[in-house]
């Protein structure tokens, strides 16, 4: 058998007692198959049914016994017809004895592959364990299993065991439920088995392992703590991301007698002079470039491994730290694990030594890594000790990497307490939303968590497999619709909502929602339409409106923008602040409006751009309050402001104040410096009489000493 490849016996239960799921094991065992038809379709299978009529199976022939335990299909390479055969089980009507079931699958192993192949021969039993095992002939039922689980582990395979029980068959005898439980907790103490109850399809679905997948080290050498202590260890990949399968390019111009065609797409490239096109550039004659502004910088390949960076491969302590200084988000990829090297008896004791300090103390250790040598890049992360209380499983680390500094994304969002009294919940509002958050709880306190981790698999995922292989049988069918048991993971319950209608009816009387008549229409609407449909007599910019519509407003955006043009300013910098990619976008945002808009009062001839600079001015309001900067805009206001009485463009203050333009407020924006009063002393007054020149001007010289940090 080839390496990574491996044979499996199903060993499944279709007894009286598992009728009720066997359409949810047919499922999974099919979707099994599926899985290995697409990542190991050279791995062997077989199945064993247990609790049938009937008896089949070649145990039975030579030495007799092991009645109602049926072969359905020897260890072969798995095939389409084994999804076929999976879908639709026999039921049997004979309480079944997955002792005699497991001995046939092994006895299946032995004779297929013997003593070779050892760590790639798996069982898996599907079975609830509440049917009584028989008596054996010699010593007891403990005596028997010790045997099974010796051999197994002499023979090098591996068992998985599902339990299925739900709340129907907990009912059931106790005293057979129990004894079952202990026989089967002496194959994980003796062999290589892992035993795993569930209790509903969704877990069933995530218990089944249905892919191999071998464990490789990505390190192995010295964890370095200072020049004189080295301890050596070995290091794994502890959770890895499962991807959405890659999709390649088919080609169906093989002759359709070729058996051995692959169909597969090779892409050529080739490289044309631009001087002749014509001309092909042969490899040597061809060198990399790089972008530098307009220019196109040339780059040898001996000139990039000169300047390239190649450190040495190497795992060292940079320090400990408190374990609370370390955040849960800042972890970034995948985890691994840390374990000493195998059989290094003073590398383990060292190990556990220092995981166990760490524990104690509360640490964690921040390392530096490089997993090969000359590798590009060089990752910092964090060391978490992880002591293990079995004596079969030595301590360890698991190793998270840390973000550099360019790697930060720092989302900073202002806290409810700093909101006006107006806004912030009562008491009663307060309970209601407790409650509803505690009644969401997929993990109640005292209960058994609704979708564990380990047992709730991808839904994605799995509706892709089923999908493909529906295709791969009917390339015109249709997508079906959402499965079940997929359905309970990626919709509420409604079981749970019907149960619990009151606490949600009392969360939304708690929060009575009132239609805005004035945010009909959506607010960039309003924005564009406001200023161009009116007289400039009497409309108002509503403050107000737009304080309450920020809350239902989120900047979308399809493409990636990069600077604010001339046709749409207003479109442009809403999508610029949306960006998240970058913290320097909401930055630069900000700055190209406040240009933009100063552009526009400069260079307006008769007032002919006032309605576009107060579009701007409108969105720059709403996107300093949104993104918490008022000082930006009031600071920017009061320039404009000023700039527009020195160059005698207070026609332009004239219209803001006839539009209710003004500063940000405390009200609107908790990080505001403006009270109330102040901001309505700004408002731009139409031209004062001569008379009163010098005094209007005096107020005009004391406002801005205020708002221009002249206090």
């Amino acid at each position: 058998m080839a390496r990574n490849k491996e044979a499996v016996v199903l060993v499944i239960d279709v007894g009286p007692s598992m009728h009720s799921v066997l359409p949810e094991i047919e499922k999974v065992c099919s979707l099994l198959i599926q899985k290995k038809l697409i990542f190991s379709r050279y791995d062997e299978v077989g199945f064993v049914l247990f609790g049938t009529a009937d008896t089949k199976n070649e145990l039975t022939e030579e030495v007799g016994g092991y009645e109602h335990v049926t072969v359905l299909r020897n260890i072969k390479v798995v095939d389409e017809d084994l999804v076929d055969a999976l879908q639709n089980l026999p039921r049997g009507n004979i309480p079944g004895d997955f002792l005699d079931a497991i001995v046939v699958g092994m006895d299946m192993l032995i004779k297929k592959f013997g003593q070779t192949n050892k760590g790639k021969k798996r069982l898996c039993l599907i079975t609830n364990a509440i049917s009584p095992i028989k008596d054996p002939f010699e010593g007891t039922k403990g005596d028997q299993v010790n045997t099974i689980a010796t051999q197994m582990a002499a023979q090098g395979m591996k068992m998985d065991c599902v339990i299925v029980r739900m709340k129907q068959d907990l009912e059931t005898n106790m005293r057979v439920m129990k004894e079952n439980d202990v026989l089967l907790s002496v194959f994980s103490n003796k062999s290589s088995s892992k035993v795993v109850y569930v209790e509903n399809p969704t877990s069933l679905l995530g218990a089944l392992r249905t892919r191999n997948i071998s464990p490789v080290t990505i390190y192995r050498g010295d964890f370095e703590i200072s020049s004189q202590l080295k301890i050596k260890v070995w290091v794994y990949k502890k959770t890895s991301e499962e991807k959405f399968p890659t999709l390649k390019k088919y080609s169906e111009k093989a002759p359709t007698t070729d058996k051995f065609a692959t169909h597969e797409i090779k892409v050529d490239y080739e490289y044309k002079s631009i001087e002749d096109p014509n001309k092909v550039v042969p490899p040597e004659q061809r060198i990399k470039g790089f972008r530098y502004g307009p220019q196109v910088v040339p780059i040898s390949s001996a000139e990039w491994e000169a300047v390239k960076f190649k450190p040495e491969k190497s795992v060292k302590l940079l320090g400990f730290t408190d374990a609370s200084n370390i955040m849960r988000h800042y972890y970034l990829k995948d985890v691994n694990i840390f374990i000493a090297e195998p059989g290094n008896k003073k590398a383990i004791l060292a190990l556990s030594a220092l995981a166990r300090a760490m524990k104690e103390m509360n640490k964690v250790a921040i390392v530096r890594c490089v997993w090969r040598q000359g590798q590009g890049n060089v990752v910092v992360g964090v060391l978490t000790p992880s002591v293990s209380d079995e004596d079969n499983t030595p301590d360890s680390f698991y190793f998270n990497i840390l973000p550099f500094a360019e790697d930060v994304r720092e989302f900073q969002f202002p806290s409810f307490i700093n909101l006006p009294s107006s806004m912030q919940p009562n008491e009663k509002q307060q309970e209601a939303a407790d409650k509803l958050v505690q009644m969401l709880d997929l993990a109640p306190t005292g209960k058994q968590e609704i979708l564990p981790p380990d047992f709730t698999t991808n839904p994605v995922l799995e509706r892709y497999y089923r999908y493909l292989d529906l295709k791969s049988k009917h390339p015109d069918a249709a997508v079906p619709p959402l499965d079940e048991t997929l359905r309970k993971i990626t919709e509420p319950d409604v079981e749970l909502l019907s149960r619990n209608k009151s606490i949600i009816e009392e969360f939304r009387r708690s929060f009575e929602l009132k239609e805005n008549p004035k945010l009909k229409k959506s607010t960039r609407r309003i924005m564009k339409e406001r200023p161009s449909g009116s007289d400039g007599e009497g409309e108002e910019f509503d403050k107000d409106a737009d304080a309450k519509a920020i809350d239902s407003i989120g900047y979308s955006s399809k493409d990636k923008v990069e600077k604010i043009g001339d046709i749409n300013p207003v479109k442009d910098f809403e999508e610029m602040m949306s960006r998240r990619d970058n913290p320097r976008w909401i930055s630069k945002a900000i700055q190209d409006m406040k240009n933009k808009t100063f552009d526009l009062v400069e260079n307006s001839c008769e007032g002919d751009t006032y309605d576009k600079a107060l579009e701007c001015l409108v969105a720059l309001r709403r996107g300093c309050i949104l993104e918490q900067e008022p000082k930006q805009f009031n600071d920017f206001l009061c320039h404009l402001y000023k700039f527009c009485q020195e160059k005698d463009l207070r026609s332009f203050c004239q219209y803001l104040a006839s539009h209710g333009m003004n500063l940000i407020t405390k009200t609107e924006a908790p990080d505001s410096e403006i009270p109330e009063h102040e901001a309505r002393s700004f408002m731009v007054k139409p031209e004062p009489d001569s008379q009163n020149v010098e005094s209007e001007a005096k107020a005009e010289d004391d406002i801005m000493s205020i708002f221009l940090g002249g206090k």
